[in-house]
């Protein structure tokens, strides 16, 4: 008997980051291949990092992307001064955490109401979803804005910051200065509040797997910087153990590495990740917000992640709120960094999920050698296993609306494919 042949394509999935390619292959209604390519040449960072002194790392790597430098700066600053036996405590401490919420904010976002909420709307794209949703899209762009101006006064400017240095930052800021971001901060928390509300209304499918969450944790708050890495699988080690229990691996079919456990298993990290593992350090108002949505501590479906992202949201606001109202200004904008020869590594809460880096600097301070994972590396292996297993379900929908289902499938994770915005082309084959 023929087989029947039949192909799914489209050219470029917009509201991704990066550039690369999917493809399915179903034989006798059964899903027999898939595959996430990544075909962008590598961009060598960690190259350029070597012989360069420990004090540029922050700038060099920040520039690796446009939507979540803070992340690469913070894992840099944090590697640097584990590396040289530094623990930069107090007030720099506190402006660190409120970099990373206006990161937080500004980067989820940018993929909730312009990336993310389109699919749910039935629309190709925010633009077109704005002529029905005017208010919607309005109060996303001035809620991002919020976000922007938190990392434009702590950062020097909204995109790759230049203020963040190994020790602290090169100038600080009295409360006064800071309280200027309290006004929009409040507005933003009761949106943020509303964004929770509002995703918790939109159509999800019924999808749900058992997944290895792994995220920073730490005893008494929501993690951005500091922590054990955890999992709910029994996964419990220090930073400096991140090697030794998850490898990177070449596929065939993509430039970028696959990061898996050793031993060969997927893992999930990102927003779902930290709310199952600390969902109990959120702030009181987001564990309340993520209870009203039907969250109650607990999230395994992939679609949600959206409802999750605005609960860390309202927490990013009200962490911020919080700092600038307890900020008392530090003696002195950083703590001086004497170099040394060593090794350092740190892992931060990207908004994607964690961002490890290891370097290895000599006694004058150059650096040796240089290793950095992105989140959206350690997230390949899972997009891939949850296009198994959720094709198969919905192999009688329309062409159309399977291939739309598979976009979205992948839009759940935000993936930052080479943090830089292209697209990403999906292509479907049946036989």
């Amino acid at each position: 008997m023929k087989k029947k042949t039949k192909t799914i394509k489209v050219d470029y999935l917009a509201r991704v980051e990066g550039e690369g390619a999917l493809h399915i292959k179903i034989e006798d209604d059964k899903v027999s291949d898939v595959k996430l390519k990544i075909f962008e040449p590598p961009r060598f960072f960690e190259a350029f990092l070597r012989g360069r002194d420990f004090r540029e790392a922050p700038d060099i790597t920040a520039r690796i992307c446009g939507i979540c430098p803070v992340a690469y700066q913070m894992s840099a600053v944090h590697a640097m001064e584990n590396a040289l036996g530094m623990n930069v405590q107090g007030p720099l401490r506190d402006l660190r955490r409120l970099i990373y919420c206006g990161e937080w904010i500004e980067s989820h976002v940018l993929h909730i109401y312009m990336l993310h909420a389109p699919d749910f709307l039935g629309y190709e794209d925010a633009i077109r979803m704005a002529k029905d949703h005017k208010a919607i899209v309005e109060r996303g762009l001035k809620l991002k804005k919020a976000g922007n101006e938190i990392v434009a006064l702590l950062g020097g400017r909204e995109i790759h910051p230049i203020n963040v240095r190994v020790g602290g930052f090169y100038k600080v800021f009295s409360k006064k200065e800071l309280s200027v971001l309290s006004e929009n901060l409040k507005w933003a928390r009761d949106a943020a509040l509303e964004t929770v509300r509002w995703t918790a209304k939109f159509p999800f499918q019924d999808f749900e797997q058992d997944y290895e969450f792994v995220a920073l944790s730490h005893p008494d708050e929501y993690p951005f910087n500091e922590g054990r890495l955890i999992s709910n699988k029994g996964l419990n080690i220090n930073i400096a153990d991140y090697e030794k229990n998850f490898k990177e691996e070449h596929v065939e079919h993509s430039n970028a590495l696959h990061s898996t456990l050793k031993g060969g298993g997927s893992y999930f990290v990102g927003p779902m990740a930290r709310f199952n593992l600390n969902f109990d350090r959120l702030s009181p108002l987001a564990r309340q917000a993520a209870e009203e949505a039907g969250l109650k501590g607990v999230c395994n479906n992939p679609f949600k992640s959206i409802i999750v992202r605005s609960v860390e949201t309202l927490y990013a606001c009200d962490e911020a709120l919080r700092i600038i109202e307890s900020y008392q200004e530090p003696d002195r904008p950083f703590e001086e960094a004497v170099p040394c020869r060593g090794e350092g590594f740190s892992c931060t809460e990207a908004p994607r999920g964690i961002l490890y880096h290891r370097y290895k600097i000599d006694e004058s301070g150059k650096i040796l050698d240089a290793k950095i994972v992105p989140p959206t590396s350690q997230n390949q292996k899972t997009i891939e296993n949850d296009l198994w297993h959720f094709v198969p379900k919905y192999l009688d929908l329309p062409q159309d609306k399977l291939t739309w289902q598979c976009e979205q499938a992948i839009r759940n994770y935000d993936p930052c494919i080479s943090c830089a915005t292209h697209f990403l082309k999906l292509d479907i084959e049946r036989i």
